[in-house]
């Protein structure tokens, strides 16, 4: 049986997605109601970190250990990646060594090749192109707070990274309308545009992008790795910043979200960050840890 990688939202069905979802939901009931799980006893992840983070390691970690495994942390100082050894060869003593493999990293064909020679499930926690990990947290957190996400209308503000490719991706799974406002020059990438152009726009006008969206999501102007264009961003998307005058466009009902760190004062005002009547990024923060969970469970048993 051929092993199942988690690179992007499409490597999961739709129906796949949903029940994932519903068991990270069911998964963050049980830990309040003080119910402990050993689903992955005695499992070990192996977690392989090019680039920095709070969120996805404290999640990946705690996730395991609630779960009844552990994990195994791996910055480029303590792997032979970092001193230049083939990621084939990596990837292929990693997994006979751990049971599944996450990988931050930069280039998306890193982990695309880490994948091919993996003899275990390896998991995308953010590259250059796709951040699938916090779709998961996203889209679990409308769901709780909204109900299905089907047929609603999703803008996102600001650059057309990572996050907002995997935002492309998951219109498709999830099957809403998506709005991308973005100054010229900072667009998606054009091919995922064009294969989803039946539930995808782009917009300059970020009013346009917000009128009448049931979900408002955006991200840093400048991204780990930008931070020499941060002047030259912070220019280019003056006007593309969510606060309470954007989001009056939006329904009244709509919810913002943030996949953090926010820069406070640039894509986002600090008093819409902070306005629990829109912003829901603090679940959104903690449903990496449930979201994940579910993942790693599905992987494990397929």
């Amino acid at each position: 049986m051929a092993v199942r990688h988690f690179l992007t939202l499409l490597d999961l069905s739709p129906s796949e997605l949903r029940d994932l979802i519903d068991h990270g939901i069911e998964l963050k009931r049980e830990l309040r109601e003080g119910k402990h799980h050993d689903l992955l006893k005695n499992k070990v992840l192996g977690k392989i970190f090019e680039k920095s983070s709070t969120r996805t390691r404290v999640s990946f970690e705690v996730g395991m250990l609630q779960l009844g495994g552990g994990s195994i942390f791996l910055s480029p100082r303590d792997t032979q990646l970092g001193r230049g050894e083939p990621i084939e060869d990596s990837s292929r003593v990693l997994s006979r060594m751990v049971d599944m493999i996450m990988i931050r990293t930069f280039e998306h064909q890193i982990i695309e090749k880490f994948a091919a020679y993996s003899k275990v499930p390896v998991i995308n926690a953010l590259t250059d192109s796709y951040h699938p990990c916090q779709l998961l947290a996203d889209v679990q957190t409308y769901v709780e707070h909204r109900g299905s996400p089907q047929g609603k209308t999703v803008a996102w503000v600001g650059d057309g990274n990572n996050m907002c490719h995997s935002y492309i991706n998951a219109a498709r799974q999830w099957d809403f309308e998506l709005k991308i406002a973005c100054p010229e020059g900072f667009d998606p990438s054009p091919e995922l545009v064009e294969a989803n152009r039946d539930r995808v726009q782009i917009f300059r006008d970020p009013k346009e992008a917000v009128r009448d969206a049931d979900w408002v999501a955006t991200d840093v102007w400048a991204s780990m790795g930008q931070e020499d264009e941060q002047k030259e961003r912070m220019e280019k998307f003056a006007g593309y910043q969510v606060n309470h005058e954007l989001m009056d466009y939006a329904h009244d009902n709509a919810i913002f979200m943030h996949c953090l760190p926010a820069h406070r004062g640039e894509e986002v005002s600090a008093d819409l960050l902070e306005d629990e009547k829109y912003s829901v990024v603090w679940d959104e923060a903690e449903n990496r840890l449930h979201a994940q969970k579910a993942l790693l469970v599905f992987l494990h048993n397929t």
